[in-house]
């Protein structure tokens, strides 16, 4: 019986590293979250120069799908001409200890791998 629990249990902690993953997988939006938690608030261009790589198009995508994810807040500033500005919202603040805790080993697997 305690196995049959213990396995129901490792069943939940799998679906739930699949849901997590399901929101924040892919090539882009980790590096987009990074560049947003790192400045609080960060423009359109802003984000686009700090994720090399990236596309207008993949960015708009990425951002709408983590708008969606409730993660991200879009406002529309009103300057000349107009720049949209995107910051974390309450809940995607929660993910500040992942970023935190993945740039921290990034650093240490970069020592690892290359020495420096």
């Amino acid at each position: 019986m305690a196995e049959n629990t213990c396995q129901l249990e490792h069943k939940k902690e799998v679906m739930a590293v699949h849901d997590a993953m399901d929101v924040l997988s892919g090539k882009w939006k980790i590096s987009i979250i990074s560049s947003i938690c790192f400045y609080n608030k960060r423009r359109f261009s802003d984000i686009l120069v700090d994720v090399k790589g990236i596309s207008n198009k993949m960015l708009s995508k990425e951002l709408k799908e983590l708008e969606i994810n409730k993660l991200i807040k879009r406002t529309v500033l009103e300057t000349q001409p107009i720049s949209v500005q995107y910051q974390l919202t309450e809940y995607g603040r929660t993910l500040q200890t992942i970023i935190n805790s993945l740039a921290d080993w990034g650093k240490a697997h970069r020592k690892v791998i290359i020495g420096k």
